[in-house]
């Protein structure tokens, strides 16, 4: 589903050059759920800027679902977020402003889907998610569990191939940190694909297969052995 090859991002200033990432390969097929783990300053939070496109890489190859991007214009980027790639952020980025049921509606206005479509898809994914009964409520009536559901319900909406996660659960005490995991969890089951960023070795012990950073260098992949992986694996 995606191919890293050779990624390489530099940030200059007038000053200084900081090497964020260097020469950074891998892959990730469909169904994974993948977690990049290292310490601050590592790459993390480049590496995963750039497989949503929100930057770009200085040299190297990115290809998506059968796709070069690393080097195609804003406009096309936008495209390719908006059809494949759904976002859940340490925090949550909800709009305090409007309700549970207008923050996941969002998307679908930028996607520029007709109303009556946008009220079934919305109204679905928040009751699959299990906060229907809080959808006229505001991001600051809830819980830090609650809105990073409502976050998780806002990258689901448009039906992405590809979930990207930043530390979801950074903000979360550990018995709503588990919710959001194990919510996760659920979505990976019934075949999204995730990649997220986490500190946490907790966290990353629900994942299929951790990658760790340093120094912008991929320092070793593998695969998790946790009871669950085993299970998906043997089934």
């Amino acid at each position: 589903m995606i191919t890293l090859e050779k990624i390489t991002k530099i940030y200059r200033t007038e000053e200084v050059e900081t090497s964020a990432l260097n020469e950074v390969s891998f892959e990730i097929k469909r169904g994974e759920f993948v977690s990049i783990m290292g310490p601050s300053g590592c790459g993390k939070s480049t590496l995963l800027n750039i497989i949503g496109m929100l930057d770009k890489p200085d040299s190297g190859s990115y290809n998506i679902l059968g796709k070069e991007v690393a080097n195609i214009k804003e406009k096309e980027r936008n495209e390719v977020r908006k059809q494949h790639i759904g976002f859940i952020f340490q925090n949550y980025n909800l709009i305090d402003e409007l309700t549970v049921f207008e923050n996941v509606e969002l998307p679908l206005i930028y996607a520029k889907v007709p109303k009556a479509d946008r009220k079934k898809r919305v109204e679905e994914i928040i009751k699959r998610i299990g906060i229907a009964h809080r959808i006229g409520h505001f991001p600051q009536q809830l819980s830090g569990g609650q809105q990073q559901r409502v976050a998780v319900a806002r990258a689901l909406v448009t039906n992405p191939d590809l979930i990207l996660a930043d530390e979801p659960t950074g903000n979360l005490d550990s018995s709503n940190g588990s919710e959001v995991m194990e919510l996760l969890c659920e979505l990976n089951d019934m075949g999204t694909t995730i990649v997220m960023v986490t500190h946490s070795a907790h966290d990353a012990s629900y994942c299929n297969r951790i990658i760790n950073l340093l120094d912008g260098k991929v320092l070793s992949q593998k695969r998790n052995s946790t009871e669950r992986n085993k299970l998906k694996v043997e089934g």
